[in-house]
């Protein structure tokens, strides 16, 4: 399980070139997302976070939200590429949403004064965990997946249009699918610059 696991972090790319597909049933998907949500770690075990998990028309209907809340900012002579970008994102199977529940974190900040500037911080950390569970959970069933972040400027329309609380603040969009195109080469770091170990 150990090498799985680690081929599955190795394989892991940002996936833009997605498709509809998908052998994985969306229940089976769901099933991935809810167990990554009830093990993901967060501070103080305060369980902040909430995944939204849009599949079919509900998926499109997002890439539709971003596209019109873009068009008001991206002036339309360099709308083009823009337009392709959200194109290839609604092109794909799904799209998971990731919050974070804003009164667990004002409550921890209420409840442990001395660490209340830590807490919004280990928010984002615990997001960027559980992201990066569902990411690579995604690749070792075969799906490509990349990170993205339209908000704020979609926030409003997106608790709107699927009714929620209004404490769930949005922190980005994972848009997902079959891989129909691979990542590109990528150039790292030697690791030794990176990494020290002392003994």
């Amino acid at each position: 399980m150990g090498k799985e696991f680690m081929n599955a972090v190795e394989s892991r790319r940002s996936i833009y070139a997605i498709g509809k597909e998908v052998l994985l049933s969306e229940e089976k998907i769901g099933d991935l997302v809810r167990k990554a949500v009830l093990h993901a770690p967060s501070a103080f075990h305060s369980q902040s976070a909430r995944v939204v998990v849009l599949f079919g028309e509900e998926h499109k209907k997002l890439w539709g939200i971003t596209e019109k809340a873009l068009r008001e900012v991206v002036p339309e002579e360099n709308f083009s590429d823009t337009k392709a970008k959200l194109d290839s994102f609604s092109a794909g199977y799904g799209t998971v949403l990731y919050f974070e529940e804003q009164s667990t974190v004002r409550t921890l900040q209420e409840n442990y004064p001395l660490y209340q500037e830590n807490f919004p911080v280990w928010s984002l950390e615990s997001s960027g965990m559980l992201q990066y569970i569902i990411w690579t959970a995604l690749e070792a069933e075969g799906l490509g997946a990349s990170l993205q972040h339209y908000n704020p400027l979609i926030d409003d329309a997106v608790h709107e249009s699927w009714n929620l609380p209004k404490s769930w603040k949005l922190l980005a969009e994972m848009p997902f699918g079959s891989v129909t195109a691979g990542a590109k080469p990528k150039a790292n770091l030697p690791i030794e610059q990176r990494v020290l170990t002392f003994a």
